[in-house]
């Protein structure tokens, strides 16, 4: 089975054992997922089952839009309810305040990723050697970050939406908001990813694969059996000869070729819609 779709990961629950469960409900093996929601984080998660895993790189996945909810004054090395070690009683700020300090985190952003993360240091996750007690130390990082809304704020919960670049996390956004505000510790009670680009929950319907690429169509001038059997292709060939990754519409599937230094590589050679 060659399938694209959109799946709703609930909490509580990895994304691998949640792609577990898809392959026995499509009866497939061949299956993976772009974008990991670890257990804590629920959400939009993009499933390609069959030869359609091939295409996560080449998806319209950015950027991508979360909705959170702070916790203000709650101190956890994870930055969640996970592992809660102390709650500070609060103030309670003014709306305006706890405005200011969600919309001052919109542009480009340097910080430092959470511990608990993916990120890995000489081969081993970062959340590996923390919960493994050891030392762990990272580089920080560059996000942008398009827009942050303050949805609501009801002391000490702080609910935004952030529509962020690739790989920027959102734990981390939410202790620069509690630093933002004078406080040395928040942490997330709640976390959705709402979409990846221009993908969003529904049903899991079927997606067109020719309408999710990130890539310009170009046209193959040249013999259609060149591109059936994937033979090498002419630059000449081509309509568009600028350099760059485009798909071709072969009608009842696609190739996605790559033009450089006046060569044409394939990418992927053909893939069934």
């Amino acid at each position: 089975m060659n399938r694209l779709f959109v799946a709703y990961k609930p909490a509580g629950i990895g994304s691998n054992l949640f792609l577990s469960k898809l392959k026995r409900k499509y009866g497939t093996k061949k299956a993976g997922f772009s974008g990991t929601l670890d257990p804590f984080a629920k959400g939009v998660l993009v499933i390609g089952l069959g030869s359609h895993t091939k295409l996560f790189r080449f998806l319209n996945k950015v950027p991508k839009t979360y909705r959170a909810t702070l916790w203000l004054g709650a101190k956890s090395d994870s930055l969640d309810t996970e592992m809660i070690e102390d709650v500070t009683i609060l103030k309670e700020f003014s709306e305006n305040e706890v405005l200011r300090a969600v919309k001052s985190l919109e542009g480009e952003l340097e910080y430092e990723p959470p511990i608990f993360s993916a990120k890995k240091i000489d081969g081993q996750r970062a959340y590996d050697l923390a919960r493994a007690g050891k030392k762990v130390e990272l580089n920080k990082i560059h996000s942008t970050i398009y827009e942050m809304k303050l949805l609501h704020y009801c002391h000490p919960f702080v609910t935004f939406e952030a529509t962020v670049s690739e790989g920027t996390y959102i734990r981390s956004l939410g202790l620069l908001i509690a630093k933002k505000l004078g406080l040395e510790a928040g942490s997330l009670s709640a976390l959705e990813r709402l979409c990846e680009g221009q993908f969003v929950y529904e049903n899991e319907r079927a997606l067109d694969i020719k309408k999710s690429l990130a890539l310009e169509q170009n046209y193959y001038l040249g013999d259609p059996d060149n591109l059936k059997f994937g033979r090498v292709l002419a630059l000449e060939d081509f309509k568009i000869q600028n350099e760059g990754t485009y798909f071709i519409d072969n009608s009842d599937n696609i190739s996605i070729i790559t033009i450089k230094d006046g060569l044409v590589k394939y990418e992927l050679g053909k893939i069934e819609c």
